[in-house]
């Protein structure tokens, strides 16, 4: 007959402490899982968010330009995501005239809830009117769910002029008229009354430079005010930065910043809005 063996209780302790330790390892790794995943999926917002700035220092022979960044991202287990977004250009420029196409799109979702949901859209001509002179038309399209705006258009004109215009810098000044018509996702209380929507004239004032800081490297930026003309004191600004440093000839790492600022945001929402963006732009011609 065989002896009952016999139990080491120091043993015991080591294997629940053996024990705990793996529980905790399997528990940390499972938390840098789910940080490695957030990560990931920032990382894409800004590699499809960086591309936009890539196209603005196209030649003018008439060719249009474009640049587009695409990024998706899924996680399943303990954290349920997904995650798109995507940006793009295409700009043509002649000795006479210059066209700008953009457009970009968020949409993300986590663990059953919408966190982002993002699209805008926009067109702009211009049209050189002698050296220093230049006559633009704009149209703007935007749909942001959490700013309550179902779809904002704005369509604005006007005149601008070349303050400096040399092989590595230019600055640009612009003046106009706009016109801004607002859909709502709920009803808000707009001059006295509950409305879906809203449209109003406006000014459309702003500036813009390039400077090409070496032979790789360009940096943009430009100014929008528009101040509202029926409901004084309200406006809107936009100032948007970036800067390009080409790789090769089809790609360029960017980094881009965006503030955007309402004065009347609605009811419970905050003011400003700022986007800090980072990544690879893709070429295309």
């Amino acid at each position: 007959m065989r002896p009952d063996p016999v139990i080491d209780p120091s043993r015991c302790f080591a294997g629940r402490t053996a024990g705990r330790a793996a529980g905790s390892a399997i528990a940390d790794a499972a938390g840098i899982a789910r940080r490695s995943t957030a990560l990931a999926m920032t990382a894409v917002t800004m590699l499809a968010g960086a591309t936009v700035h890539a196209q603005q220092a196209a030649p003018r022979d008439g060719v249009f330009r474009a640049a587009v960044g695409l990024g998706a991202s899924l996680a399943d287990g303990n954290t349920r995501s997904r995650h798109l977004a995507l940006s793009a250009d295409a700009v043509r420029a002649t000795e006479l005239d210059r066209t700008t196409l953009t457009a970009t799109a968020q949409y993300a979702r986590n663990d059953g809830t919408t966190s982002a949901d993002r699209l805008r859209l926009g067109a702009r001509q211009d049209r050189e009117l002698g050296y220093e002179l230049f006559a633009f038309g704009a149209l703007d399209l935007e749909r942001n769910r959490f700013v309550n705006l179902s779809l904002r258009s704005q369509l604005g004109g006007g005149l601008g002029r070349h303050l400096l215009r040399t092989a590595t810098t230019t600055w640009d000044v612009f003046g106009g008229l706009a016109w801004t018509h607002e859909r709502f996702r709920d009803p808000m209380v707009i001059g006295g009354a509950q409305r879906d929507s809203w449209g109003y004239g406006g000014l459309l004032l702003g500036e813009e430079s390039m400077h090409r800081l070496s032979d790789s490297t360009l940096l943009r930026q430009r100014l929008t005010l528009v101040p509202n003309l029926r409901e004084g004191g309200e406006f809107r600004a936009n100032w948007d930065a970036g800067l390009a440093v080409a790789m090769n000839r089809s790609l360029s790492l960017n980094v881009g910043l965006s503030y955007a600022y309402n004065s009347e945001p609605g009811l419970g929402r905050k003011t400003t809005d700022t986007l800090l963006t980072t990544g690879l732009a893709i070429r295309l011609e």
